[in-house]
């Protein structure tokens, strides 16, 4: 008999001589800790996994709680891959580009130069080899990965000074996000500049930085760049939709009863919905008061386009000599997003250019 027959059929009186309720309660109380790498300020990447926390607390009625802690609370914001790996957390929310120093793979779960839009980020991991190719890589971390959310296009930073061509990239100094982005940007004569976003501002104010790139209008406005930096450059083609990651430690996981399994499945699933609707929600109303304050709105030229995506092939291309893995997953990724691309043509892209062409 199982125990839910068990307890149908023999009550609570006959639970508690049975011996079966201490059980069922060993398994109905977990507490984990979830290490973010951002800030409270970010209430859009941080509120995922806030999400996530207060959903898994209501689907399973408080008997399953996750505590979550803003970058530098429990370990510096790139420390939490080797907290989950070495079992310190159970959970972590970050952006994988960032560890990139440990292996180039961990960008393709996050962002790489001309590659995934958010849609298309959602229908790789979730229904082509995305997921499976990054879980099967993220092993070797004691990482199990879900989606926590997708800025969508970022856009292209801010500049103290104009971008003509490619060639005024040349001796840039420019604060840099993770990723293979920096490696493509170094190929153009950027100087790439690793600082806290907080640090930003005071140096484009003294000069001592050109540049700089961060997410996209709601974000980008909270932090003034427009102040010392008045040209705001799209698209930021080295994130075509940046996906943040909730990484769960394997074990932790694996010790889950599978009720909690499926709620932690769920709750990931609503906060990465909730995150990115919110960036689609609230960047036009940011775009458009960061206009009205003077901000000069500017298309990257062709020309940088064209070098940006030249040097962003030669470093694939570098990647993929180096390291069989690397290539698998960058060719299974390119063949989904050529189908993508082919759909989009004639469905989405032929859409939204005839609807941005009327009066609404």
């Amino acid at each position: 008999m199982d125990r839910r027959s068990l307890i149908k059929q023999a009550g609570i009186a006959g639970v508690l001589a049975a011996g079966v309720a201490p059980a069922v309660h060993a398994q109905a109380a977990v507490r984990w800790r979830m290490a973010s790498s951002f800030p409270k300020s970010l209430d859009t990447i941080f509120g995922s996994a806030e999400m996530f926390s207060r959903t898994v607390k209501a689907l399973s009625g408080g008997k399953f709680e996750v505590s979550v802690h803003a970058a530098g609370e429990l370990m510096p914001a790139f420390g939490v891959v080797d907290a989950i790996q070495n079992g310190t957390i159970e959970m972590a929310q970050t952006a994988p580009y960032y560890f990139t120093g440990k292996d180039a793979i961990f960008a393709f779960a996050c962002a790489v130069p001309f590659g995934l839009t958010a849609r298309q980020m959602d229908a790789w991991m979730d229904h082509g080899n995305g997921r499976k190719l990054m879980d099967a890589f993220f092993a070797n971390y004691n990482i199990k990965s879900y989606s926590a959310g997708n800025t969508g296009t970022q856009m292209g930073g801010w500049y103290r000074k104009e971008i003509k061509s490619a060639a005024d990239l040349k001796g840039l100094k420019m604060r840099l996000g993770g990723g293979l982005f920096g490696e493509a940007m170094a190929k153009l004569g950027v100087v790439a500049q690793n600082m806290p976003a907080g640090d930003v501002y005071q140096a484009l104010e003294k000069g001592t930085l050109d540049a700089t790139e961060f997410v996209g209008p709601y974000d980008d406005q909270k932090l003034g760049f427009n102040k010392v930096a008045p040209y705001y450059y799209y698209p930021g083609w080295w994130e075509g939709g940046a996906e943040l990651e909730f990484f769960v430690n394997t074990k932790a996981y694996a010790a889950l009863s599978p009720e909690n399994m499926a709620i932690v499945d769920a709750a990931t699933k609503i906060a990465a919905r909730d995150m990115t609707s919110k960036y689609d929600a609230f960047n036009p109303l940011a775009l458009k008061k960061l206009v009205a304050d003077k901000t000069q709105l500017k298309p990257f030229p062709k020309d940088v386009m064209d070098a940006g995506f030249k040097a962003s092939m030669e470093v694939f291309a570098e990647h993929e000599a180096k390291s069989p893995e690397f290539k698998k997953i960058h060719q299974d990724m390119r063949a989904f997003q050529r189908d993508q691309l082919l759909w989009e043509r004639f469905s989405e892209f032929r859409f939204n250019s005839y609807m941005t062409s009327v009066k609404l």
